[in-house]
């Protein structure tokens, strides 16, 4: 129960450039007739949801979800205000208020056709750095009834090792200051909240779409922590009152590049300042738990359950740690895109081993979903020569995502007596990367929040090899478990005596 595409458009051929149009509400009328536009009156739109965190991914799925319905004629009072909290957020307002909220969302075909359509669901925009009382009264209004978040996982400010909120964070001690002016999403949520209990309105929903295994129930503890240290009793009424649903979110959603930019322009005739480029597949499974209500979601092909967790699993464990087990062999070896490890048999072979021998058996029964159809189309995804998802982005903040997408693997197949020596070649592969170099002896440039630390400790993966997984902050008790370290070992060693084709073909032939 997936969608392999989303079916909105006709798929375009290039189409040349007859005449430029600078995107907004007045060029509508005169994009070129193969380019979807919105066919409601964007004028008739009300903000029903203020978002944190307009990158590509949102643009690319929970906006994309709404236009459709607009386009239904439904959800009109749900448009979406889009709020920046980052100083690097400054760009986003500026072209949100350029292009009056519109961008083009092109949807990259493995056969090399694009399907562009322009998103309107997207009706305005606020700076927090520059007015935050106008996002706190935004997010107080009552038309707001949902409050939804793609932040990343570091927008949650929780500890990554006690996973508690992490109260030293600079910012973070400003808000829970008297009388502070809030600078964070913690903060402006929690005040908006406060005016709401003080005038009588409803509390909104907080809808979590991060790419973070129970996000919703991250969000809960992580913003009813903040209140509860600037005051209890608000802490406590959020506790009660606020809903945060789980949701499972997925649609592989590239950095638009400056080609990107080009091609909207040359073949399609838009001069877009931020499109968005993405797969033809999406998938959004999201719990129905509300407090004002909700978009149809479910009409637009939103799968509403009572319970994420079995698809939030299947995605972690196969389509996430996946990405992990690509990215840093692919690396090694020299490729620099998804596309290209994918298409190489000895590797998309090795992806399809790891999820049904040690990602499958450490998941729950998944309805609707056929797995050996999904590991096959995970497969198919990452193929896709026109995303050009490049390695260097998922081999960054690696600190952050192997302890949550691929480590649980490992310790419920060691639980198990499963096997683990694909998931620990896995390990052994970013340890090897950490070195800081790749096997032709090109330089690796580290994406990471301890890529410091991660590059003094790889300098002695030879002199001992268990130097990296020491590290009990990421790896806690690992090091301890013989079965593992034997694995990580072995694998370790061969990535630096033969490098990672002979680490895959080991592992397959064995």
């Amino acid at each position: 129960m997936y969608l392999q595409t989303a079916a909105l458009t006709a798929v375009c051929p290039e189409l040349g450039n007859p005449r430029m149009q600078a995107l907004n509400n007045a060029a509508l009328d005169q994009i070129d007739d193969n380019v979807a536009t919105p066919n409601y009156d964007r004028s008739q739109v009300s903000a029903g949801i203020v978002h944190f965190g307009v990158g590509g991914f949102h643009r690319a799925h929970q906006a994309m979800y709404l236009d459709a319905l607009m386009n239904e004629g439904k959800a009109l009072d749900w448009g979406i205000c889009g709020v920046g909290v980052m100083p690097s957020d400054r760009r986003m307002a500026e072209v949100m208020a350029a292009q009056d909220g519109l961008y083009t969302l092109v949807l990259k075909h493995a056969d090399g056709s694009y399907e562009p359509r322009v998103i309107g669901s997207i009706v305005d925009y606020l700076f927090a750095p520059d007015d935050p009382e106008a996002v706190i009264e935004k997010i107080a209004a009552e038309s707001t009834r949902i409050v939804s978040l793609t932040v990343t996982e570091g927008g949650y400010n929780f500890h990554h090792v006690t996973g508690e909120f992490d109260l030293d964070n600079p910012d973070v001690v400003h808000d829970l200051a008297e009388g502070a002016t809030p600078r964070t999403t913690f903060g402006l949520v929690a005040e908006a909240l406060r005016r709401r209990r003080e005038r009588g309105i409803e509390p909104f929903t907080l809808m979590s779409c991060d790419n973070i295994q129970g996000n919703g129930d991250v969000a809960r503890k992580m913003f009813v922590a903040f209140a509860r240290h600037k005051d209890s009793e608000l802490g406590e009424w959020m506790a009660e009152h606020v809903q945060f649903p789980n949701s499972m979110v997925d649609r592989i959603t590239p950095v638009t590049t400056d080609v990107d930019k080009a091609q909207v322009r040359e073949r399609f005739g838009i001069d877009d300042a931020w499109p968005v480029v993405c797969e033809p597949f999406t998938q959004w499974v999201l719990e129905d738990h509300f407090n004002q209500g909700r978009p149809p979601y479910e009409d637009v092909g939103v799968q509403i359950v009572d319970d994420v967790m079995p698809y939030e699993l299947m995605k972690l464990r196969l389509l996430n740690a996946s990405h992990q087990a690509l990215t840093y062999l692919g690396y090694l070896a020299g490729y620099r895109y998804a596309h290209e490890v994918c298409q190489d048999k000895l590797f998309a072979d090795f992806l399809m081993d790891y999820m049904t021998y040690e990602g499958e058996p450490t998941l729950r029964p998944v309805p609707g979903v056929d797995l050996n159809d999904y590991k096959q189309t995970l497969i198919d995804r990452f193929s896709n020569p026109e995303i050009r998802d490049t390695l260097a982005r998922l081999c960054a903040e690696s600190s952050d995502r192997i302890p949550k997408w691929l480590l649980p693997v490992v310790r419920e197949q060691l639980d198990a007596g499963g096997e683990i020596k694909r998931s620990a070649a896995v390990v052994a592969s970013w340890a090897r990367y950490a070195e800081g170099h790749d096997e032709a002896g090109e330089p690796i440039e580290i994406v990471d929040r301890l890529a410091d630390e991660l590059k003094r400790i790889a300098q002695h993966n030879r002199d001992n090899p268990t130097a990296f997984i020491e590290n009990r902050e990421l790896f806690g008790d690992l090091v301890d478990n013989e079965r593992f370290v034997a694995a990580y070992t072995d694998a370790l060693s061969r990535l630096h005596e033969q490098g990672a084709r002979a680490e895959l073909e080991a592992l397959l032939s064995g």
